[in-house]
């Protein structure tokens, strides 16, 4: 179960680092991790398109995340749990605009979070 959760953050962080844990961000990791999670199959190559939930969730995730001291919580949350894993980086890039959320800034695996805003 951990290493799923691992693995449905670091997919995120590839297609939606828009979002990490500061004691004064009201997005919790466990948040962050269940919102992914239905996003974990698509990303390690099962299926074709996006799930639905995938979708609900990252939006759910988005919507949360409404200053920026929550969307620098969920950055450093994905990145944290992304460490050491592998998986698609071309499905992960392209989970946030399947999904119709964008953000201002490239997605990277190795992207400054305190930069997030």
């Amino acid at each position: 179960m951990a290493t799923q959760c691992k693995l449905a953050c670091a997919v995120v962080l590839l297609g939606m680092v828009a979002f990490a844990p500061y004691a004064e961000a009201g997005v919790s990791c466990s948040t962050v991790y269940g919102d992914l999670m239905p996003c974990l199959g698509y990303i390690m190559g099962s299926g074709k398109q996006v799930p639905a939930a995938c979708c609900s969730g990252i939006n759910s995730l988005y919507n949360a995340a409404a200053t920026t001291a929550d969307r620098q919580a969920v950055c450093s949350c994905i990145k944290s749990a992304a460490k050491g894993v592998s998986l698609d980086v071309n499905r992960a890039a392209g989970v946030l605009s399947k999904c119709g959320v964008s953000v201002s800034y490239k997605i990277s695996a190795d992207m400054d979070c305190s930069k997030v805003e």
